[in-house]
């Protein structure tokens, strides 16, 4: 996978005009808002962009957020200072393109956002991502991502689990 590809943040110059996932509300905001929210710093965006094409192959976004301690399952919420809400980061979007199929690059887009995470130097207790569909819920849960008690459609997984499993 590294040979092929090159995992860099998203510049002008990506051409994004025929990115295709399957997923109309994905393929409308790489194409037309993620440059928009990387101008304002909503979000980060990291393209992985096919060496021998060019091409843009897939994509995910970061942003800072956090979550209301009520609603993370309360195994884990008993561990956890009593502020308010727990820091964390969002992946907000992330997109394979539909011709790179079943070659593990959406799996390869979620480490390399989860190491993304893991090495910043900001502190984030855990990563979130929103799920647009079941697919999406099922490709997450797959990776050790838990939905929360009150946003089923929104899973998290704690950095400190990320981290066991980089070093896996």
């Amino acid at each position: 996978m590294s040979l092929r590809f090159a995992i860099e943040p998203l510049a002008k110059a990506h051409k994004r005009s025929g990115f295709t996932c399957g997923n109309d509300r994905i393929d409308l905001y790489f194409r037309d808002t993620v440059l928009q929210d990387v101008k304002r710093k909503y979000a980060t965006c990291f393209v992985a962009r096919d060496l021998p094409t060019t091409q843009i192959a897939g994509f995910y976004t970061l942003s800072s957020s956090n979550v209301p301690l009520s609603e993370i399952p309360e195994p884990l919420a008993q561990k956890l200072p009593r502020y308010p809400t727990v820091p964390a980061v969002l992946i907000g979007w992330l997109g394979r393109h539909s011709a790179y199929t079943g070659q593990g690059l959406g799996e390869a887009l979620l480490f390399d956002a989860i190491k993304t995470v893991t090495t910043a130097p900001i502190g984030a207790h855990a990563i979130f991502a929103d799920v647009i569909d079941n697919k999406a819920a099922a490709f997450y849960a797959a990776c050790g991502f838990t939905p929360l008690v009150q946003r089923p459609r929104r899973l998290y997984l704690p950095v400190a689990t990320a981290l066991e499993q980089l070093s896996l």
